[in-house]
């Protein structure tokens, strides 16, 4: 289905029941509201895994604007802070309150911008793969330490001066190694749109990507934070989700250091990241969560 938000109709599919029967009567769910990596992706790659958490949220996945089956094609709004502000354009739309908003890599730095926006609407945030600042120095580093020279040098040409040539390397050369166990299969993206003009605009150190920094506003966060990090990943690597973590509110965070994962920790190691996700969605609210 499409819902108008902020003037774009967002694609958006729901996986599961919110109010199914319990014990005492019908018990309504949290929501839990999936935001897909990218940019210039859509949010099919997520779907299979994160559905799975149906058996404690409602589970919704929805659709960038100007990403996968949204509208805007203006590139002027293709921003972290229109991205955001559709988030909380989309709660309201939908009328979900307090929902848990989980951010997997660029989806990652949506859900801070709409956290450090709307510090007071979310019920819980869960980062995934992703960091409050990027360093390329960092990235290209952890390249050479997955991949080696080589495919450091794919990386670095694409990031510092993205291209559409580029980003088709990098797909073959890198992205590969987003996966750190080579036992489990490779992500599959054959059936996600890729809308690479999307990532051009946002992707590099002259753009947005190089120039965001949120670790000033994570401090104003009033909710509980998971935050989970591959110890293998080069997009995100470790250093950068240290200095993220270091960045919330002490006694709201929960930070995982995943041994053995890249960047897609869910196909790495699944048991382990989705049990501290329902873990941490069954758990205490921000209510419950003393300074």
């Amino acid at each position: 289905m499409r819902i108008l938000v902020n003037g774009v109709r967002l694609f958006v599919d729901v996986a599961n029941f919110g109010l199914v029967p319990g014990p005492h009567g019908l018990h309504e769910k949290p929501t839990l509201l999936m935001l897909h990596g990218g940019p210039g992706f859509d949010h099919v790659a997520l779907k299979e895994a994160f559905a799975g958490l149906g058996d404690v949220a409602q589970v919704v996945f929805y659709d960038h604007r100007g990403n996968g089956r949204s509208e805007g094609d203006d590139p002027a709004t293709w921003t972290l802070a229109q991205w955001a502000d559709d988030v909380k354009g989309l709660c309201d739309a939908l009328g979900i309150v307090r929902p848990i908003v989980c951010g997997l890599s660029f989806g990652g730095f949506v859900a801070q911008a709409y956290a450090t926006r709307y510090p007071d609407h979310p019920g819980k945030l869960i980062l995934l793969s992703t960091a409050a600042r990027v360093d390329f120095p960092t990235i290209f580093a952890a390249f050479a330490r997955v991949g080696g020279p080589e495919v450091e040098a794919v990386a670095e040409s694409y990031w510092m001066n993205p291209t559409a040539e580029g980003r088709a390397l990098y797909y073959q050369h890198c992205v590969p190694f987003y996966r750190h166990r080579r036992n489990r299969p490779p992500a599959d993206f054959s059936r996600v749109i890729r809308r690479t003009e999307v990532a051009l605009h946002f992707n590099g150190p002259r753009n947005e990507h190089g120039r965001f920094d949120f670790r000033a506003d994570l401090g104003r966060l009033r909710c509980p934070v998971l935050l989970m990090a591959g110890e293998h990943d080069p997009i995100a690597p470790m250093p950068l989700a240290e200095a993220t973590a270091a960045a919330i509110p002490a006694h709201l965070l929960r930070f995982e250091r995943l041994s053995g994962c890249g960047h897609d920790i869910h196909g790495d190691d699944p048991e382990r990241v989705f049990g501290a996700m329902r873990a941490f969605i069954t758990g205490p609210d921000a209510s419950s969560v003393a300074e």
